[in-house]
């Protein structure tokens, strides 16, 4: 596996790969676990050359978020990615990213201004300008993300219809569903910061998120479905609950009825100081 960290590196390095045949991309911000790895071995089913890239996004982090406690482990990763196959990782520096002088941001309306769009004020500006970036950088065939994040794969999805982007086109943006621990807690590198008796009680999110979609699917009513799921978490440990919420699956509009289309039941709540999310499937009344 290759490793290169600046830009004119790069595009030396995937003008040789893409010689051999399609590209197929995963972006991390890195500390590399199950769900990541999963990613890329989805990857190598839509091409047979895979390049991930790490870098911890600065501009996607608020003021009072934890960018300088984000694990980084670069060497742990690059192991990581090698033993999967990957044939080139991508890993900037920020000045690389954001040179100086550097003042371009992409906003997306609609389906990054509620949930933790709301929650996290710039956030999803940051994700767009990055990923936009990333994609312009490595000029990949397909693009490959968790489900973990619906909101973020929604937003990434609009950006890349509405700025026409080609490589890889809108279509080629593909969603692999969340990789879960035994108990069902959506893999996260901020699972780390849990102590024992909160990772314990993490748990707690998985049941009650699905006892919620069994009521809804039964077509009940939404707003009481709901504030039992966060009175459940609260009751377990969790500090506080950002938003509970069901939405439509593309359009984001949040739903105060069983849903007729796919949509999501959507959830981000605190444990401790640590911001857990996670998204479910509901099933659709008209499906």
């Amino acid at each position: 596996m290759q490793t290169v960290k600046h830009l004119p590196d790069l595009r030396e390095a995937v003008d040789e790969l893409r010689s051999s045949g399609p590209i197929a991309f995963v972006p991390t911000m890195g500390a590399l676990h199950d769900g990541h790895l999963t990613l890329l071995r989805e990857a190598r089913e839509f091409a047979p050359n895979v390049v991930a890239s790490i870098f911890v996004n600065p501009t996607q982090f608020g003021p009072n978020e934890d960018l300088d406690a984000y694990p980084r482990q670069l060497a742990e990763d690059q192991a990581k990615l090698e033993g999967e196959g990957v044939a080139l990782l991508w890993a900037p520096g920020v000045e690389d990213m954001y040179p100086d002088g550097f003042a371009t941001s992409i906003s997306v309306a609609g389906v990054s201004e509620g949930l933790c769009g709301a929650s996290r004020p710039g956030h999803f500006d940051g994700v767009a300008t990055v990923v936009c970036k990333l994609f312009n950088q490595v000029r990949p065939d397909f693009a490959i993300f968790g489900e973990k994040d619906w909101q973020q794969l929604a937003v990434i999805r609009r950006m890349a219809r509405d700025l026409d982007l080609t490589q890889p086109h809108a279509d080629r943006i593909i969603g692999i569903p969340t990789v879960r621990e035994a108990d069902g807690l959506a893999m996260s590198s901020r699972n780390a910061y849990l102590s024992p008796e909160q990772r314990a009680a993490a748990a707690t999110l998985n049941v009650a998120m699905h006892k919620a979609i069994e009521g809804i699917e039964a077509g009940g009513t939404v707003a009481p479905i709901l504030a039992d799921l966060e009175a459940a978490l609260l009751q377990a440990g969790f500090a506080s609950v950002d938003y509970a919420s069901l939405a439509d699956a593309e359009s984001l509009e949040l739903l105060d009825e069983a849903p007729k289309r796919p949509a999501r039941l959507l959830v981000a709540a605190r444990i401790g100081t640590t911001r857990l999310i996670d998204n479910m499937h509901v099933e659709g009344r008209d499906a």
